[in-house]
């Protein structure tokens, strides 16, 4: 078992000086030139008119990334310094854990005003799974467990804001559809586009979150190259991109768009308007916490999961069973339910080939 410490890749630092340039200072053990300049530019540090973001993440070719910015007040041992970034990567999503752990990176800084304990911090931590904290004790890793990450964000608040209209989103997380998520403030971006993974709870995949995508080319060709995904943008000029989604979300505005190309594959019928009353009931009872929503809509996908199964001819001698797509249109189900089990059986790798 991977110990949660081995899990960190890189450590690095940039300043903004009393002269209004940014840059890499240093990092630990090494970052690519093509990833310290999207991290340059992730940072915000070098964009006047944006205002400085206490903690950001976000994913980039299967690398995560965390970024804490903090503005070095008059006084201060980094005199020359108006701001800077602690940047962590890793292979694992746990925004909370790294946050706690470069914030502690970021007042070690501000106080000492060298990255060499930065990096006995982050050896400390990369060997150990833990390193000393002078304001809060000990920083340890087993206390980030990554499940309390999955289920951090809030399903109440999602269908609260979408209602019936959820079930497009169960549907395309289900069917493992492209995603897109607009919203000018990247904070609310990375609140619901960590959320959505839930719906689909039975695969616990948060690979497929890119909670932080600027409209770059290099940035494009990466999302473009994943077969499914949840991807956040706060510039509006996405919506016109619908080259790159299945589904737009306007969080803003609170709506749902499905695109042309994707309306068969995402055609909703009786099934998909039973599972959406079920998920808007769950929510809507305030006896029934996040948590267990979540449980009871996976129970739900494992139902339709199940009926999946039943249409296998058992001659597959693979982990999984294989649909036999003679025995599912034989049961001469509604257009809209053939069409969804069809492309879930796609999804869970359930096709005969």
């Amino acid at each position: 078992m991977v110990t949660p410490a081995v899990l960190l890749l890189n450590v690095g630092l940039i300043e903004k000086d009393i002269n209004g340039d940014t840059l890499w200072v240093w990092c630990y053990p090494s970052i690519s030139g093509e990833f310290r300049e999207l991290l340059l530019r992730k940072c915000c540090l070098r964009d006047q008119k944006v205002s400085l973001h206490n903690f950001l993440y976000g994913q980039y070719k299967h690398t995560w990334f965390y970024l804490t910015s903090m503005h070095v007040e008059e006084g201060s041992v980094l005199d020359k310094i108006t701001d800077f970034c602690v940047v962590l990567t890793a292979k694992d999503f746990n925004p909370e854990k790294y946050a706690a752990f470069s914030r502690i990176l970021c007042r070690i800084y501000l106080k000492q005003g060298s990255p060499v304990p930065l990096m006995e911090s982050y050896i400390s931590v990369l060997t150990k799974g833990a390193c000393h904290s002078e304001e809060n004790g000990m920083f340890l890793c087993r206390d980030y467990d990554q499940r309390n990450a999955f289920l951090s964000g809030s399903i109440k608040d999602v269908v609260s804001q979408f209602g019936m209209e959820t079930i497009v989103l169960y549907t395309a997380l289900m069917l493992k559809k492209r995603i897109v998520v607009y919203h000018p403030r990247l904070e609310a971006l990375q609140e619901f586009t960590r959320t959505l993974p839930v719906f689909a709870w039975h695969r616990q995949d948060w690979s497929i979150v890119h909670p932080y995508v600027d409209l770059n080319q290099d940035e494009i060709e990466a999302l473009k190259n994943c077969p499914g995904y949840v991807a956040g943008f706060n510039e509006p000029d996405i919506g016109n991109r619908s080259d790159l989604f299945d589904v737009f979300v306007n969080l803003a505005e609170s709506s749902i768009t499905i695109s042309q190309s994707a309306k068969e594959a995402l055609s909703l019928g009786k099934l998909h308007k039973d599972i959406g009353q079920l998920i808007v009931h769950l929510v809507e009872d305030p006896d029934v916490s996040d948590s267990q929503a979540i449980k009871d809509i996976c129970g739900k996908s494992r139902e339709i999961l199940s009926i999946l199964n039943s249409f296998s001819d058992g001659s597959s001698d693979r982990d999984k069973p294989t649909i036999n797509l003679d025995l599912l249109k034989q049961k001469r189900l509604p257009p809209a339910t053939e069409h969804f089990l069809f492309h879930l059986a796609a999804a869970e790798h359930m096709l005969q080939t």
